[in-house]
C-alpha cells in the first residue's frame, strides 16, 4: 500500500533579508504607505450593527477624514467629511441625522443617501454656481460578513488568497458585539503584523496560549511545518473548546461548522492591511489596526457573540474576552519591545527565519503594493 503524500512545507528554503529598517521608523516611508496601501485597500470600519439607524459618525482612513452614515431605513453610505463650501469638518464624532447632513459651519445641507447638495443655508449663489457639481464626494464602501469595509481609492478588492470565504459557516451577519478593547501600541504596524505571522516567539511570550493551543509552545504555527503531522484535526488542549479562560463554550456552539472547524478550536482570516478575524465555536472576534504614525498604531478588538448567548442570565462577555486579551496585551509588549531595538542605528534589516515565510510573504504584498501604486 503506498503512504499518503507529505504536505508541501511551507517553510523558506533560504533565510531572506527583511524590510530595512526606514520601513518601520522614517515618516516619509509611512506617509507613502498611506498613500499607496492604506488608501487603496479595504480597511475595516466597524461592525454595521454598531452604528445605530439615524446616526453619522466620524472615522480616519489612510489620514483623510471620512464621515459614516446610516439613514433612516438602515441604509450605509459613506464620504470625505469635508464640506463643498470652504471644507469645514461635517461630523466631529457620532451625532443624529436626518435625511440631511447638515454643515454645523455655514449650514449646507447634503442628502444622506448619495450627497447631492440640497441647500446653501443663509447663502445667495450667482448663476454661475452649479448645485449639482458641489456635492459630497463618496467613499466607496462594503458590507461583508456584517463589517463595514471602506476604500478610498474605489478599485480596492477582496483577495480570494486571503480566505475570505472561510466564515460562511458562522452565522456572521446576526452576531452582535459584546465586549470591545481598545489601546495605542508604541510600534509601526508592520511590527504586529510581523508578531501574528509567525510563532516562534510563541513559547517565550504566550504561556497561556500554548497551554491552551500545544503546538504553539514547539514554535509551530502550522500543521504542515513539520514532516508528519498529527491526524488528529485537534489544536486544542485535551477537554477545551473554545478560547475562553476555562476552555469551555460560553453559549451554544454554532450549528454549521464542520467536524474540521470545530476541532480546529480557531479559524482565522486575515485581511492586510486592516485587521484579522478569528472564529471560534461559541464567538467570533476581529482585531483592526489603525497607523497613526511611523512609531504609534491604535489596536482596537472586539467579541461578537449570538443574541441567544449575549441574553444568558450572568454571561459576562469581559470575562469571555479575557483569555484572548492576555494574549493581545503580551502580543502588544511584545511588538513594543521589536520597536524599540528597531530604533538602533546599528539594526539595518531583519534576517528571516525558514519559519517566518508568513513575514516574507507580507514583506512581499507590502513591497508590491508601494510599487505597483
Amino acid at each position: 500500500m503506498m503512504s499518503a503524500p507529505r504536505p508541501v512545507s511551507p517553510l523558506l528554503a533560504h533565510c531572506p533579508p527583511g524590510l530595512p529598517r526606514a520601513a518601520y521608523v522614517e515618516p516619509d516611508w509611512f506617509a507613502r504607505e498611506q498613500s499607496t496601501i492604506w488608501a487603496r485597500n479595504w480597511v475595516m470600519a466597524g461592525r454595521v450593527s454598531d452604528l445605530p439607524v439615524g446616526r453619522m459618525r466620524a472615522f480616519s482612513l489612510a489620514g483623510a477624514p471620512v464621515l459614516i452614515c446610516r439613514d433612516g431605513q438602515g441604509a450605509i453610505s459613506a464620504f470625505h467629511n469635508t464640506c463643498r463650501h470652504r471644507g469645514a469638518e461635517l461630523c466631529h464624532t457620532e451625532r443624529e441625522m436626518g435625511k440631511l447632513i447638515t454643515c454645523p459651519y455655514h449650514a449646507w445641507a447634503y442628502a444622506a443617501s448619495d450627497g447631492r447638495l440640497v441647500s446653501m443655508g443663509p447663502a445667495t449663489p450667482t448663476d454661475d454656481f452649479l448645485k449639482a457639481e458641489n456635492g459630497l464626494q463618496p467613499v466607496s464602501h462594503l458590507i461583508w460578513n456584517g463589517f463595514l469595509l471602506l476604500d478610498l481609492s474605489g478599485r480596492a478588492v477582496l483577495a480570494p488568497d486571503a480566505g475570505t470565504d472561510a466564515l460562511n459557516a458562522w452565522p456572521m451577519e446576526r452576531l452582535l458585539t459584546g465586549h470591545r478593547s481598545s489601546r495605542l501600541i508604541a510600534c509601526n504596524w508592520k511590527v504586529f503584523w510581523e508578531n501574528y505571522s509567525e510563532c516562534l516567539h510563541c513559547p517565550g511570550i504566550h504561556p497561556e496560549l500554548c497551554d491552551r493551543v500545544p503546538v504553539y509552545a514547539k514554535g509551530i504555527m502550522a500543521r504542515d511545518e513539520v514532516a508528519q503531522p498529527s491526524q488528529s484535526g485537534t489544536r486544542l488542549k485535551a477537554g477545551t473548546q473554545s478560547w475562553t479562560p476555562s476552555g469551555a463554550p460560553c453559549g451554544p456552539l454554532f450549528p454549521d461548522l464542520t467536524e474540521a472547524q470545530r476541532l480546529s478550536g480557531a479559524t482565522f482570516v486575515t485581511l492586510w492591511p486592516t485587521g484579522y478575524i478569528v472564529a471560534h465555536v461559541d464567538h467570533v472576534r476581529a482585531v483592526r489596526l489603525e497607523p497613526l504614525g511611523p512609531t504609534q498604531t491604535r489596536l482596537t478588538a472586539e467579541w461578537y457573540f449570538a443574541p441567544e448567548t449575549l441574553d444568558q442570565p450572568g454571561f459576562d462577555a469581559a470575562h469571555v474576552a479575557s483569555f484572548a486579551q492576555t494574549v493581545l496585551d503580551q502580543d502588544a509588549e511584545a511588538t513594543e519591545m521589536n520597536q524599540r531595538g528597531l530604533a538602533s542605528p546599528a539594526f539595518t534589516q531583519a534576517r528571516l527565519m525558514p519559519q517566518e515565510y508568513e513575514i516574507h510573504r507580507f514583506h512581499q504584498w507590502v513591497r508590491q503594493a508601494m510599487e505597483s501604486a
